[in-house]
């Protein structure tokens, strides 16, 4: 049952999808256009305008746990390679002596018993569960299912830092201050986070190759809040640059004059096997015939990625964001890989971690591990560190 709801819920996304960047067309497709850009008003003035303004005038209360608190997230819905940002602030902080909580509502974690959160919600009960602990600082206590991929990805790259995951993220900070004696607190996708403020610093990624989406509100667009809201950023990353972002940049400082702008790639590092972890240097796939397999935002990046590490692109597969692979679905992959003479499939690491076991071993996967190169604005990142370290 679970398995048939994960599989509508990904065909309603893409449908979805389809329908918002116009790759559907005819009088039903235009319809739901329609519709869709009435509910994104609603959604402005409701959803973003009305309830900023409530916690403006203090109506809805935020919470101040007297620790630094850094939230990190996007005006968009997905895709600006949020994870990679994350991992560097929080090993950049650890190393300045810093004790550092990723704080993540965990995006497609198992939550608790639906019973459970029903009857709290029904008598206006807080939920007593402590969050999910995917990593107390020392060891990988979770799955990935448990905890959401990303939570997991960040644990299992960051081997001393805690990672937490709940939707109330009040509640886990005071977890990670009270149970770890942590003295930062890093939002994990927490730009629109406003239930916890403290000595805050906002950070907000925009992707270069799509800086706000199709400029439109959701459920109509990708947006989450207008470009104008850019205003309340102390630091914008500019993710996946290549140096050329003048029009970019003016339109950022139309909206966000004093922020600090630091331009950023995804530098990969090497290739590491799915299965055995044996390790690749990254001109691994250089002048070899290649196969991709992706369930992520931008799929079309991760693809454009290998074929500039000189990898002869084959054949490729895409999945739904945050997708579960099955094991039918990867020997499937391995099977047309085969047919059009693949030597190797590639992936991601965030798609990695959602991997079923298999035994077969006839065509090797890989998922290739990156981190972010900074390549202009390093000093506004160190002013940002040194701004929280200090304070």
């Amino acid at each position: 049952m679970r398995e048939m709801f994960r599989v509508w819920t990904e065909k309603i996304m893409t449908f979805g999808l389809e329908v918002i960047f116009e790759q559907r067309q005819g009088y039903r497709a235009a319809l739901m256009r329609g519709l869709l850009s009435v509910v994104s008003k609603l959604v402005l003035l409701v959803g973003v305008k009305a309830r900023r303004f409530l916690y403006n005038v203090r109506i809805l209360r935020d919470s101040t746990l007297g620790v630094q608190v850094i939230a990190i997230g996007n005006l968009t819905y997905g895709g600006t390679g949020k994870t990679p940002v994350v991992e560097k602030f929080a090993r950049e902080l650890q190393d300045q002596g810093r004790t550092v909580a990723i704080l993540s509502r965990g995006y497609r974690s198992t939550p608790p018993p639906l019973r459970k959160r029903f009857l709290n919600k029904l008598l206006f009960r807080d939920d007593s569960n402590p969050p999910r602990v995917v990593s107390d600082g020392k060891s990988l206590l979770l799955d990935s299912e448990t905890a959401g991929d990303e939570p997991y990805m960040l644990a299992s790259n960051l081997k001393d830092v805690v990672v937490l995951v709940d939707k109330d993220r009040v509640k886990s900070g005071r977890y990670a201050i009270e149970k770890f004696g942590c003295d930062t607190l890093l939002l994990d996708d927490g730009f629109q986070y406003w239930k916890l403020r403290g000595r805050r610093q906002d950070i907000v990624l925009i992707d270069r190759q799509q800086p706000f989406g199709n400029e439109m509100m959701m459920p109509r667009g990708t947006l989450r809040e207008p470009p104008s809201h850019l205003a309340r950023a102390n630091y914008i990353f500019i993710t996946k640059s290549d140096g050329k972002t003048e029009e970019l940049r003016q339109r950022i400082t139309q909206y966000n004059s004093t922020a600090g702008i630091i331009e950023c790639i995804h530098h990969p590092l090497y290739f590491e096997d799915v299965f055995t972890g044996k390790r690749s240097e990254i001109d691994l796939i250089k002048g070899r015939k290649v196969a991709s397999l992706s369930g992520i935002a931008q799929p079309e990046s991760f693809e454009q990625s290998l074929a500039t590490l000189g990898g002869i692109m084959v054949y490729s597969k895409r999945f739904a964001d945050h997708h579960r692979f099955t094991q039918q679905e990867i020997l499937n992959a391995i099977n047309r890989s085969k047919k059009r003479q693949a030597e190797l499939i590639v992936t991601t690491q965030k798609d990695a971690v959602r991997f079923p076991k298999i035994d077969r071993r006839d065509l090797p996967i890989y998922f290739v591990r990156v981190e972010i190169k900074i390549l202009s604005g390093a000093k506004d990142f160190q002013d940002c560190v040194r701004k929280i370290c200090f304070r």
